[in-house]
């Protein structure tokens, strides 16, 4: 089960602007006076309160900005039993914090994943949120100001929730964890190299932790398919209004000759093999990810597609929408299909044959374009992944691990491998474990166990992701794991 829920949301949104009506509380204005009027907005709100229509934004045109007091179904946003809620706008950003009453001081702000491009914004909680709060745990979430892969006003808007936060409550929280899915992985990631003395642990999940190496491998699957179907595509810096429908002629041919979804023709299976190997080597449940994938439509406009042929960086120009250039390249990689110790004649034949590509722009080391990740954890990170996801693959873990190993920081760094397909496809008990294990050792030093990613072997062995995952996952098929 694919797990975005970018489609959905997006289509409730026209539910929640077209209710318009105004909603108060009484907590708001025991707020400072002199607090903007967006930072005084409802805390706490009754039951009875309902909607407003999305406002434009303040700081970007065209933008609308969905109520912070309102859910996706039209339902207020109301506090947990016990706890305090605070909603408003800051700087065309949407924001929600929740306080428990026996509140220990420490702070979770939680970033969000990719939404697509439309023009609304809205903020929504995190999936933990009743284990924060249980926990003593405050939290705060934004809906960043822009849609679209801008990881850098992510990371803006997500930092500024900790000011956010003493300003709305008065009290300045004494520890943050900053936390993040898919995108939001991404997010977190910089967000805590760029600012290494607000945090004092991490913990992305199904994160974009490789920055421009996730459309290195949307740039490889496509790629490689044509290449073994003799399909011959161009990569256009500058797609003109009729590449899109090129495109899709040509994956119409490329899809039926690799004998999709399961990829039954000889192709199919070398492909198989292929993807396998750039999203993070052989494992458990490979062919059934494949097959899954494959069987999944693209995101709009193409999801008339398979899912991967709907990602191909060409599409874009390789800019992702936002970077100033093609961030895919391929000049020096080596495709494989096999784990032997030299490549096949059919493995020099296919890099013989595939498009090569060379990227004019770079993951930026600030926050414009496609943010760069350093792999220089400051802090403790704890962070989750599908071995089934190939929307943002394992691959994307094992790179942050060998930056984090090649600037000495790998004792930093944790990674728990689940069995699960889908992207972002964990159970609670998996997820609060997690954080549960991450809080103890930002408390004591005592670093939790993990799963050996970069080790070709634990990632073969068919055991892999049984430690850390907790209850099925639907569309997982792998032998069943041993009995501990």
């Amino acid at each position: 089960m694919i797990r975005c829920r970018a489609a959905v949301v997006l289509s409730l949104l026209v539910v929640i602007s077209a209710v318009p009506f105004v909603a108060t509380s009484p907590a708001a204005a025991a707020l400072p006076a002199a607090l903007p009027a967006a930072l005084r907005a409802a805390s706490a709100l009754p039951a009875a309160a309902a909607c407003v229509a999305p406002v434009p934004s303040t700081t970007q045109p065209g933008y609308l900005v969905a109520d912070p007091a309102c859910n996706l179904d039209g339902t207020p946003f109301v506090a947990l039993p016990g706890a305090q809620v605070h909603v408003g706008i800051v700087g065309g950003a949407a924001y929600r914090i929740e306080v428990p009453g026996a509140w220990n001081g420490r702070l979770v702000v939680y970033a969000h994943g990719y939404r697509g491009t439309g023009t609304t914004v809205y903020v929504d909680n995190p999936v933990l949120r009743a284990h924060y709060v249980a926990r003593g745990y405050a939290w705060a979430a934004s809906s960043y100001a822009t849609n679209g892969y801008d990881v850098g006003q992510g990371v803006r808007d997500s930092v500024a929730l900790i000011d956010v936060f003493r300003r709305v409550t008065g009290v300045k929280a004494h520890s943050v964890i900053m936390s993040g899915a898919s995108m939001g992985g991404h997010v977190t990631a910089v967000a805590i190299e760029e600012h290494p003395r607000a945090f004092a642990g991490a913990m992305p999940y199904c994160g974009v932790l490789g920055d421009t190496a996730l459309y290195d491998y949307f740039l490889d699957a496509n790629v490689t398919a044509a290449a073994l179907t003799g399909v011959d595509i161009e990569f256009p810096l500058r797609p003109d209004a009729g590449y899109q429908q090129r495109w899709r002629e040509q994956v119409g041919r490329i899809v039926p000759a690799l004998g999709l979804p399961s990829g039954s023709t000889a192709a199919g299976r070398t492909w198989s093999a292929v993807v396998e190997r750039r999203t993070g080597g052989e494992r458990p449940g490979f062919d059934g990810a494949f097959t899954y994938w494959n069987s999944a439509p693209s995101l709009p406009p193409l999801a008339d597609l398979p899912f991967l042929f709907g990602l191909y960086p060409g599409l874009q120009g390789g800019t992702a929408g936002i970077a100033p250039g093609n961030v895919a390249d391929n000049r020096h990689t080596i495709y494989r299909s096999t784990d032997r110790l030299w490549p096949t004649t059919a493995e020099w034949r296919l890099n013989r044959d595939v498009l090569r590509v060379r990227r004019t722009a770079s993951a930026d080391p600030g926050l414009s374009g496609i943010p760069r990740v350093d792999g220089r954890p400051p802090v403790p990170v704890l962070s989750l992944h599908d071995i089934g996801d190939l929307f943002v693959p394992l691959s994307m873990e094992q790179a942050y691990a060998e930056r984090a190993a090649r600037h000495g920081r790998s004792k930093l760094f944790v990674s728990r491998a689940i069995r699960g397909v889908g992207h972002c496809d964990f159970t609670q008990p998996e997820l609060t474990q997690a954080f549960d294990d991450l809080t103890t050792w930002i408390g004591t030093g005592r670093r939790p166990a993990g799963d050996a990613i970069l080790s070709r072997r634990a990632v073969a062995d068919p055991a892999f992701g049984c430690r850390w995952t907790r209850g099925t996952h639907a569309g997982f098929v792998a032998p069943a794991c041993p009995n501990p």
